[in-house]
Order: structure tokens, then C-alpha cells, then sequence
């Protein structure tokens, strides 16, 4: 019966809102937007601009490269833009809603060739990422989507699951890419890297949490990178997920408010000075859990839930001095599990009392200009900040807690990102930059042996260091048909004077309108989390003088265009990684690490190795419906300290993901829309190492120990993850209301598998975290 609440709560609301299909007035809307060169990011005057469906709506771009399009009707629309010397682009299935106006971003390429060569085809947005640059395993991450894919609930991290080659457990949001840990993903945001931007970061897996603090309110289109990504990004080993902000509404005031099961949302943004085409843009969510508690509404049994976040950009941009924006994101997230019932004690686990608080913040001011003879200055000055307190104790036979963990961190990093870019000609363009971070560290954590014994040091670290990264990308079309992208990288690290010069190219034909073959190489690295290098051994830091985690990246591309709106591509793709920090002569290596902390001396000794195809079949959205197949077969195995082959925790070694979604435009005027979305999901499942249980049962806590010698032998069951959403928007004039039930694991698949001794039946039983999230959500824009 559970079940199906869902569903009929939707059916009563549609049926209590119909009421608003009768009006006898179709609202509409306003599309405006800026057109922009692809290369050098100069606006594009004169330009055309199209309704698809509507031609007559089209209008010419000014002369800052600025269009607007009046009286739209609300529901869903194609935009072309063309312009003489570029390749035209359309903008797929553009929703326009009654209450915000849409605007878009629009780039164009510039044709390296006359139109007496060659017929030039339309360019999709969707089939390329805005990094020009990145030839194989990009995806641009469009917002929309975000909204309206199943299993999305406004999750970035958890929608990047939908790419070939990207999967996660099921508990957690923790991006997984080819076999990688999720530590190994590089979070940026505005062009500078930033913290775990995830809700209790960390906590389960590291590089992981339960839920993005990042809201769809604020992003804009972005990329998620997968391998052999372009020079401009460093310190990055698996894959890079670049993040943008969208402006706010320089013209009108637009709100949004958003109630729902997982929280409380608000929106908001307009014009600073409507003159200057100035504007804000800030978002604010607080937690459905920390709510109820406060007011005691619910008991929750032991354990607190309370996390909020905020996101903002401001944007000012001038006649003469270029364009300024201040922008900032941030979280506080605040964790406590206590079971005081020891009637309801089966392990040692039950009888542990945890509390944690997280802060995570980064922002920063960002300045670009553009040279009237060409080319592009960015400049940003950013900071970002992580800090956590976490306390762990167990109760004795007296009821009394003894201590068994504490921490307290603290990073605090200090940003200076500058870069040139200049289109040279239409064949050839320049991206060169140079970025210092300075990083502050305070930290200390201890930990007990054993269970009522004295804490004892894990690591202790006090002072800075600076992380040095320098690139030069390039981007030369050598014919009609092929490009290059070529260019260096380098980073260096003065805390042990680690550093790296890393090459990256690829190459990309195009023989037909059709067809697209790619290749691309990169070598990468990525340095350990500053805790890793103050881990005390012996009363000494024992891994000061690690060098970077390295990988190389090959990756070929095929990309066949079966028909306007549907798209297949194959990528095979081989991974080399190196000098990679293990556990001399034992099995440990960081490419299995999850814990939020590690006890071990490690040596630049290991290696690892991904190789497998991504396959993705996709039906852009078309006529109220969409489909997207993609898989992925992969091998993922490593080499510790011992020198012995092995499978990576996370070789699942293959990810099938189906989504599907079918729009209706309803009402008397076909103002309306109702949406189903579904996303199904079927990877094998994370690798474990055989339980020693001679010595987890000598063990004085019994905690469970492991086989080492046969680390990731086995083998959990295979997922089966099904995520479903509903929705019902009413398009007023000006208002627009939502109805949806956004349902995340409804399987309730589960996740994140452990073992643990129960001490009741004297057995070793497999510990599972569940997480499926249903969020029924109310929205209004206004």
C-alpha cells in the first residue's frame, strides 16, 4: 500500500488542479540569449535566430550579440542560429514555461572553409561539450535534463551516472568512472577546483556523499569528462566534473519556492541595474529532516539529519573594463547516530555513539575581458574551505561512552587562476594559464586499538603549502576535415617538490555529415588528500615524500549520426596508472580507498590498469518523447605493494543504464505538461575480500578482519537500480505550478556492503545501506 501512496497523491493533485486547463488564454513567454564565438568567447552581431517549428518568431542578434524573442508559446521549441562564415547550431527541444523567461547561451564554431567546399550540417548543442577542446569522453551536463531524468531529483553527481562508463552503489553519490575510486574525480567550479560539493562528504565512500549541494536553481550547462581530457585540467586521474554557474535575469525579478520530502527550497534572482545588465542569482535549501527535528514533529530514533546549502552568483558586467561576477557555493551538514537501547545491540557496531559537522565553502571574484584585437583575459581569485569535527565512542557494560575516535581538520586554500585565449584565425586557436594554490592545513586526528584502550595518533599536520599548475592548449584544423587539439601540462607541488609535464593531444575526422572518428592520449596525476602526507608511524611522517598518483589515457571515438535526433558512439578506452601509493609488500592501495582516513606507510609503488568500451545510443527529446541506451564492458585490476594482480574494488565490470521519458502538452490550449521519466540500472556489483574468521573471532572488539592475501576475490550480487519521476507543471500567466514524485532507488537496492560479527548468533553477516530516496515535491516560479 506504501507503494502506491505516491501515485495517488499525484492523481489527487492533478485532479484538484484542473480546473487551471480551462484557460481560455495560452500564456507565453520570452527567449532571450547571447551568441558567442566558440573559440574566443566574442559576441556574434547580426547573427539570425529561429523558431524551428515558428520561423516568423526570428530575430538578428545586436550589436553586443544579444537577442530576445517575445510571445513564445509556453511548451517546448527548437532554435536555430546561423550566421555567414559559421557552422550553424540548433538547440534542441528548448522548454519555455509561463512564469521565467528562458535564456540561452548559444556558442558557434567558426567554418575553417568556404561554402563552396563543402556543405555545412547544423551542429546540435547536445553533441559536443562546451570545452572545444576535449575530443573523447565528454559529455556536456545540460541543466534541463537534470530536472527531468529519472533519478536526477536536481542531483549533477547522481545524473552523471547516466553517462557510459559512470556508475555509483546505489547508497551514495560517489562518481565511479571506469573503475576508479571517487576520490579520483576532480569537482571544479568556475574554472578553479573546489571541495566535495556532496552532503556528509566522505562519510560512507570518500569522494562521495548522499546528495549534491549544488542546485539546478543555479547551474548551468557544464561538462563531465571521463578520460584524456584537455591541458587546461589538472590534478585529475579519473575524470573531471567542470561545474558553471548561470547569471541571473538581468531584465525581470523571477522566484522559486520548492517544498518536498527531502527539503525546502528557495530561489530567487533579478537585475541589479537593469541599465548596466547587472543581476543576482541566489538559492538557499534546508533539510525536511533537520526541520521536523527541530520542531519535534518526528521522532528520529536516535539519529540527526540536518544539512543546508547556498549558492549565489552576482554578475556585473561593464561597458569598457570587461565583466565581474562574485559567486559562492556552501553547505553545513550536521550527523548524529546514537543507539542507546541495548536490548536492540546484535554487534559491536550497535553499541557506538558518532557525531560529526561538516562546512565546506567556496567562492571567489572572477574578471574576464575581452582584447578588441582579439583574445580573451579570465581572472579569478578564489578561496575555499573545509572543516570537520567528528567523535566516535562506545558504551561500556556501565552505559558509559569510551572514546574511540576524534578528529578535527580543518583546509582552507587560497586560489589564483589566470588564462589567455585567442582565436588566431578560423583554423587555429591558443589557450594558455597559469594557477597557484596555497593551501592551509590544520588537522589532527586519534583513534583507539581497540575498544577501551587510549587514543592514539593517526596523523597531525600544521602549516601550507602551494600546488603550482601551468597548460598551453591548442586546437588547429589542419583540412576540411580534421582537427587537432594538442598541448602541455605541468603542476608542481612545493611540499616535497613532487611535479609532472604532462602531454596531451587528439585528433578528430570527420569524413562525412555523419560520421566522426576521435583519438586522444593524456597523462595525468593527482596528489593525495593532505591528511595522507602527515599519517604518523613510529612518531614520523611517514608518506611526506609521496609523489603523484599518475595515468596514462588512451581513448578512440566513433560517432555515427543514424538520424537528426538520433546519435550512437563507441569509445574503447585503456588506462595506465603508476607510481601509485600502496602498502609495501602487502595488498592496500589507494585506487580501493574509501575510508575517510588511512593508518599506513605508503611507497609510489603500484599500478592499475581500466580498459573496456562505452557504448551510448541516444534519442534527443523529439515529439514528447526521449530514449538513451548506454553501457559499458570494462576490466579494472591493480597491483599492490606485493606485486600481485588483482581486481579493484569497483571492477563491476559491466554498467547497462535505460532511461526513457514521454511528455504530454495538456489543457485547453496545451499549456500544460505531464512527464514520466524512467531510469533503470544494472551493473555488477563491488568487490570484497574474504572474511578471516579465525581472526575476527580472536579479534578483541571482533571487529571483522580480512583475507589481505586474497583482497577483492569476491564478489557482491549484481545491482538492479530502478528510479522513476512524475510530474505535472501548470503554466499560468506569469505562475507556473509543479506536482512531482521523484523516486530514487525504488528498489531499494542496496549499497555500500559491509561485514560485521553478530555476537547473538555468532555469525559473520553482511551489514547493507539502503538509500532510496522518494522526494513528493511542490514547485511555484513566480
Amino acid at each position: 500500500m506504501l507503494r502506491k501512496a505516491p501515485f495517488m497523491l499525484l492523481i489527487s493533485m492533478l485532479f484538484s488542479f484542473t480546473y487551471v486547463s480551462a484557460q481560455n488564454n495560452q500564456p507565453t513567454q520570452t527567449i532571450r540569449g547571447v551568441i558567442t564565438d566558440a573559440a574566443s568567447g566574442a559576441t556574434i552581431p547580426f547573427a539570425t535566430i529561429t523558431l524551428v517549428d515558428n520561423p516568423e518568431k526570428g530575430v538578428v542578434t545586436n550589436n553586443n550579440g544579444q537577442f530576445s524573442i517575445a510571445n513564445v508559446a509556453v511548451g517546448r521549441h527548437t532554435i536555430k542560429a546561423s550566421y555567414m562564415g559559421y557552422e550553424p547550431t540548433i538547440i534542441k527541444e528548448i522548454m519555455v514555461s509561463s512564469a521565467k523567461e528562458t535564456y540561452l547561451e548559444i556558442t558557434m564554431k567558426e567554418s575553417a572553409y568556404t561554402l563552396s567546399e563543402v556543405v555545412i550540417r547544423p551542429r546540435i548543442n547536445k553533441e559536443l561539450p562546451l570545452n572545444k577542446m576535449a575530443t573523447t569522453g565528454a559529455y556536456m551536463f545540460n541543466v534541463e535534463e537534470a530536472s527531468r531524468y529519472a533519478g536526477g531529483i536536481d542531483d549533477p553527481a547522481r545524473l552523471a551516472t547516466s553517462f557510459a562508463g559512470v556508475s555509483s552503489d546505489g547508497g551514495s553519490n560517489g562518481i565511479s568512472i571506469h573503475g576508479n575510486a571517487p576520490h579520483l574525480l576532480s569537482w571544479r567550479m568556475e574554472g578553479v577546483e573546489i571541495p566535495n560539493p556532496n552532503h556528509f562528504a566522505d562519510i560512507s565512500i570518500l569522494g562521495g556523499g548522499i546528495l549534491s549541494s549544488l542546485s539546478s536553481h543555479v547551474l548551468g550547462n557544464s561538462d563531465f569528462l571521463t578520460g584524456a581530457f584537455p591541458a587546461e585540467y589538472s590534478n585529475a586521474v579519473s575524470g573531471v566534473f567542470d561545474v558553471k554557474l548561470r547569471n541571473g535575469n538581468n531584465q525581470h525579478y523571477e522566484h522559486t519556492a520548492q517544498v518536498g520530502t527531502l527539503g525546502f527550497d528557495f530561489a530567487s534572482e533579478g537585475p541589479i541595474s537593469r541599465k548596466n545588465g547587472s543581476s543576482y542569482l541566489i538559492n538557499y535549501r534546508y533539510s525536511a529532516t533537520g526541520f521536523v527535528d527541530k520542531i519535534g514533529l518526528m521522532d528520529m530514533g536516535g539519529q540527526k539529519i540536518d544539512y543546508q546549502d547556498l549558492n549565489m552568483k552576482f554578475n556585473f558586467p561593464t561597458r569598457k573594463a570587461g565583466t565581474f561576477s562574485v559567486w559562492a557555493t556552501g553547505l553545513i551538514d550536521n550527523l548524529t547516530t546514537e543507539n542507546a537501547d541495548s536490548t536492540k545491540w546484535d554487534a559491536k557496531m550497535d553499541e557506538n555513539y558518532s557525531a560529526s559537522k561538516q562546512y565546506m565553502a567556496a567562492g571567489g571574484l572572477s574578471h574576464s575581458f575581452l582584447f578588441h584585437k582579439g583574445g580573451q583575459l579570465k581572472t579569478t581569485l578564489a578561496g575555499s574551505y573545509f572543516d570537520e569535527h567528528a567523535h566516535m565512542a562506545f558504551y561500556d557494560n556501565n552505559m558509559k561512552r569510551s572514546p574511540y575516535l576524534d578528529m578535527n581538520r580543518n583546509f582552507s586554500n587560497l586560489i589564483a587562476d589566470i588564462s589567455h585565449s585567442r582565436k588566431f584565425s578560423s583554423r587555429f586557436t591558443n589557450k594558455t594559464g597559469l594557477n597557484y594554490t596555497r593551501m592551509f592545513y590544520n588537522m589532527d586526528m586519534t583513534k583507539s586499538e581497540y575498544i577501551g584502550t587510549s587514543l592514539q595518533p593517526i596523523y597531525d599536520g600544521d602549516g601550507s603549502t602551494g600546488l603550482l599548475t601551468a597548460y598551453i592548449s591548442n586546437a588547429l584544423s589542419i583540412n576540411n576535415y580534421v582537427t587537432l587539439n594538442f598541448g602541455l601540462n605541468g603542476q608542481w607541488l612545493t611540499l616535497n617538490d613532487s611535479w609532472t609535464i604532462e602531454p596531451r593531444a587528439g585528433i578528430k575526422w570527420q569524413p562525412s555529415t555523419r560520421s566522426t572518428f576521435a583519438a586522444a592520449y593524456g597523462m595525468h596525476s593527482r596528489m593525495e588528500k593532505i591528511d595522507v602526507y602527515f599519517v604518523e608511524v613510529d612518531n614520523k611522517f611517514a608518506n611526506k615524500e609521496l609523489d603523484f598518483t599518475k595515468a596514462h589515457h588512451f581513448m578512440l571515438s566513433y560517432a555515427w549520426k543514424i538520424s537528426e535526433n538520433v546519435n550512437l558512439k563507441i569509445e574503447p578506452f585503456y588506462q595506465y596508472l603508476y607510481d601509485i601509493p600502496v602498502e609495501a609488500n602487502g595488498s592496500y592501495s589507494v585506487l580501493n580507498r574509501i575510508d575517510f582516513y588511512t593508518d599506513k606507510a605508503l611507497v609510489n609503488e603500484g599500478k592499475g590498469r581500466n580498459y573496456g568500451v562505452d557504448i551510448t545510443l541516444e534519442r534527443y527529446l523529439n515529439r514528447g518523447w526521449y530514449y538513451m541506451f548506454t553501457g559499458s564492458a570494462f576490466n579494472s585490476r591493480y597491483c599492490g605493494g606485493d606485486g600481485v594482480w588483482r581486481n579493484t574494488r569497483y571492477n563491476r565490470k559491466y554498467i547497462f543504464n535505460t532511461l526513457v521519458g514521454k511528455e504530454w502538452m495538456v489543457g485547453s490550449n496545451k499549456q500544460n505538461v505531464i512527464s514520466v521519466n524512467l531510469k533503470l540500472t544494472l551493473q555488477g556489483g563491488d568487490r570484497y575480500s574474504p572474511v578471516d574468521l579465525d581472526a575476527t573471532l580472536t579479534h578483541p572488539d571482533n571487529d571483522v578482519q580480512y583475507d589481505e592475501s586474497r583482497a577483492y576475490s569476491r564478489k557482491f550480487d549484481p545491482m538492479f537500480i530502478a528510479n522513476y519521476t512524475i510530474s505535472y507543471k501548470i503554466n499560468r500567466k506569469k505562475v507556473s505550478h509543479e506536482f512531482a514524485v521523484k523516486h530514487v532507488n525504488a528498489t531499494g537496492t542496496k549499497g555500500s556492503q559491509t561485514h560485521y560479527y553478530n555476537y547473538r548468533t555468532h555469525k559473520i553477516e553482511v551489514g547493507d545501506f539502503s538509500l532510496a530516496l522518494p522526494n513528493i515535491c511542490y514547485k511555484i516560479d513566480f
